[in-house]
């Protein structure tokens, strides 16, 4: 099987393509991503030589090179994992989401409907269903809660997801949809809340929180993430939504609290910043559906997880170092300039 993931030097995406190969030593995997602040050529410097692994930089809304692409490989399946995914920079630009997220959806699923592929997979977000109330505790998304978007990024991948859903309905194109709630783990770029955290108290700077931190999200560790997309491309049901959720609810407070203690640095660092605009309180999935049809369950508790992904960030400190500094843009032209 042949397997084209876009966004593959993401966070997520990248994970998922680790897995992909040790799962599946036949599995031919193609990763294209065009390199954006958020991908890191680096994160995949490990498997650049594997004989299953070809990395190609092109943007996902460059039809031509798109079609280039699917002619060369003739790809049997598409997870899209490429997007603008950063809330705070949805707010300060959102055309560029716009774009990427819902016209770059569009030229991928035009590319697998021209050259006959037999699943795509559309990879999006709880943030579509907008928020919970912080009171209901017994609330929680599911396939069938209405979307209702609070930023232009969420808007955007509601958008997508509408659009891929149409060209099933309109044209029979072979989709699924996966909507996850917030991953955490190893690669995960140092501008999201965990990293940061991490990043920020290993260099005793200032820990900033939005408002007073009791905004909650359902954490997802990446690794049981990359589990159910690999489920669902090869056994969930074509034209379908998935929730993919971690039954683990933290306050983002507590969370960086939690990781002042494992690095036995004091909360004194913690500082309470403007919240951000139409800041969703709180996300919670049911996974129901996910584990009814097709087995999943996430394996991974929080206290388990956060403990692996602090001890992966004091182990790589030179892969988030390199990102804060910026250096990591430049591993791209250092890897490829003589070829």
């Amino acid at each position: 099987m042949t397997i084209i993931v876009t966004g593959g030097a993401g966070f997520i995406g990248s994970n998922f393509i680790f897995h992909m190969l040790e799962k599946y030593q036949d599995y031919r995997i193609i990763c294209l991503d065009k390199l954006t602040y958020a991908g890191n050529l680096s994160t995949l410097k490990n498997i650049m030589n594997n004989r299953n692994f070809r990395f190609v930089k092109a943007d996902i809304c460059d039809r031509e090179a798109v079609y280039k692409l699917f002619e060369e490989e003739h790809p049997d399946v598409v997870v899209n994992f490429a997007a603008e995914s950063h809330v705070d920079r949805s707010i300060e630009n959102p055309e560029v989401f716009l774009k990427t997220n819902i016209l770059g959806t569009q030229t991928l699923m035009d590319a697998c409907r021209k050259y006959g592929v037999v699943r795509y997979h559309q990879v999006s977000t709880d943030e579509v269903y907008g928020d919970l109330p912080l009171d209901r505790p017994d609330l929680f998304f599911t396939e069938t809660t209405p979307i209702h978007t609070s930023s232009p990024y969420s808007a955007s991948k509601a958008s997508a997801d509408l659009l891929v859903l149409a060209y099933y309905r309109t044209y029979g194109l072979p989709i699924t949809i996966s909507r996850c709630s917030n991953n955490y783990g190893p690669y995960h770029f140092p501008e999201k809340l965990i990293p940061l955290m991490i990043a920020n108290a290993l260099n005793d700077k200032p820990l900033p929180v939005y408002g007073t931190g009791e905004n909650i999200r359902d954490w997802l560790y990446v690794e049981d993430h990359c589990k159910a997309i690999d489920l669902i491309i090869h056994k969930g049901t074509v034209g379908e939504v998935y929730n993919i959720g971690g039954h683990n609810e933290m306050s983002n407070i507590d969370i960086v609290k939690l990781i002042c203690k494992e690095l036995g640095k004091p909360e004194s660092l913690i500082t309470y910043v403007t919240d951000r605009k139409g800041h969703d309180m709180r996300y919670a999935i049911d996974p129901t559906k996910i584990h009814n049809e097709l087995g999943w369950l996430p394996e991974t508790k929080f206290s388990e997880g956060i403990k692996k992904t602090i001890q992966w960030y004091l182990e790589n400190t030179e892969w988030w170092e390199t990102i804060i500094s910026g250096e990591y843009k430049n591993y791209y032209d250092k890897m490829y300039h003589n070829r």
